[in-house]
């Protein structure tokens, strides 16, 4: 968890390092995920180059700045990234979600003094919302 001013991009990389998906049955966790969706926000040569070293296909869209940038540098910019607008448009279930969660109205406010308070309301609402 980080402060409301502290961009996304910027815990991707101990985000993603977080990731533990049990297994049914026995084995270790996952730690890998199949494929990641992002939106402009995570459009950076780091988090690109990150993931691909680890194998991770990814789905992000470029700024309108890198695609000038590239563009102005000509031959030199290099290719553009490969991007699946079919693929791409299923983030929208992520937004929906995050949508119907700030509907409460102190997950949207984060009127909670503690972290600890906050994840425990954000795991509530989720849980009524799947029930």
């Amino acid at each position: 968890m980080t402060g409301g001013n502290t961009n996304d991009c910027t815990r991707f990389t101990a985000v993603m390092e977080a990731i533990r998906v049990p297994r049914i049955g026995p084995g270790r966790p996952r730690v890998r995920p199949g494929h990641v969706l992002g939106d402009k926000g995570y459009s950076s040569k780091a988090i690109r180059t990150w993931l691909r070293r680890r194998g991770i296909p990814h789905t992000i869209p470029e700024r309108a700045d890198q695609v000038r940038n590239r563009a102005r540098r000509g031959s030199q910019g290099g290719r553009p990234p490969a991007f699946d607008r079919e693929t791409y448009k299923r983030r929208n279930v992520v937004e929906r979600c995050f949508n119907r969660l700030k509907q409460w109205r102190g997950i949207a406010t984060r009127y909670d003094k503690t972290a600890q308070s906050y994840e425990a309301a954000v795991t509530l609402a989720s849980l009524l919302m799947w029930a």
